[in-house]
C-alpha cells in the first residue's frame, strides 16, 4: 500500500473525523467559558471585592530601568486561570454526568418481551379453540 493509500485509510477513519470535530468543538467551548470567565464572572467578583481588576493584579519584582521592561509575577492572571478552570471542570463533570444519566436510561429501558415460540403459539391457539367451543 502507498504512502497515499495509507494516509487516506488513517485520515477518514471514523475516530480520526470524531476526534477533530472534538477538537474544534473544545476550542470554541473554551474561548465561550474564557468570555463567561472574563466578561461575566470577573467584573462583579473584582467590584464585590473592592473594586479590583484581576487581570491586573500583580507584584512588581524588578522596577522598568530604560527601555527593559518592569518584571511582573501576575497572580491576578494565574487566579483568573484557576476560575478558567473550575468552570470549564465543572461543565465538562455535568455534561459527562448528563450523558451517563441518559446512556443508564436507555438501559434501563425493558427490552420488549420475547416472541413466543413455536410451541407457545400452537398451545395458545388450541387454548383459544377450546374456549371457542
Amino acid at each position: 500500500m502507498g504512502f497515499y493509500q495509507e494516509f487516506k485509510v488513517f485520515a477518514v477513519k471514523g475516530n480520526m473525523v470524531d476526534m477533530a470535530v472534538g477538537i474544534i468543538v473544545g476550542a470554541a467551548f473554551g474561548k465561550i467559558v474564557s468570555s463567561l470567565v472574563n466578561d461575566v464572572i470577573m467584573p462583579p467578583l473584582g467590584m464585590a471585592i473592592g473594586g479590583v481588576n484581576f487581570s491586573n493584579l500583580a507584584i512588581t519584582l524588578k522596577e522598568a530601568q530604560g527601555e527593559t521592561a518592569a518584571v511582573l509575577l501576575k497572580y491576578g492572571a494565574f487566579i483568573q486561570t484557576i476560575v478558567d478552570f473550575l468552570i470549564i471542570s465543572l461543565s465538562i463533570f455535568v455534561a459527562v454526568k448528563w450523558i451517563n444519566s441518559m446512556k443508564q436510561k436507555e438501559e434501563a429501558q425493558p427490552a420488549a418481551p420475547p416472541k413466543p415460540s413455536k410451541e407457545e403459539q400452537l398451545l395458545t391457539e388450541i387454548r383459544d379453540l377450546l374456549k371457542a367451543k
